[in-house]
């Protein structure tokens, strides 16, 4: 993920997801960097959730934004691999450490 500015307090990342059912953000189309947007993660923070739909309809005018009211910020530890799952727009976190794998 070079190249990508990420927001960093304590040791952690901040990463957007979106827990409401519907609509999410990051598997609905959403670019990775926009998971780890500055901005985005302010407006979100200070639940300025119009200002998010204007600024990531700007921004990233491909995406739905639908999920945004739902979205959250999760700090997650730098340097931690996870993937963002998603069952009907409600989006989860799932770490690599914890996924147990099946080998064939």
């Amino acid at each position: 993920m070079e190249g990508i500015k990420k927001v960093m307090r304590d040791g952690k990342v901040g990463v957007l997801i979106s827990h409401g059912w519907g609509a999410g953000f990051y598997t609905w189309g959403a670019p990775l960097q926009a998971i780890f947007d500055e901005k985005l993660i302010y407006l979100i923070e200070n639940k300025k959730f119009d200002e998010a739909v204007e600024y990531v309809a700007e921004t990233y005018p491909e995406v739905y934004t639908g999920g945004i009211q739902d979205l959250e910020v999760h700090w997650i530890d730098e340097g931690v691999e996870f993937d963002i799952s998603e069952y009907d727009g409600n989006e989860s976190i799932m770490f690599k450490e914890e996924v147990n794998w099946i080998t064939a």
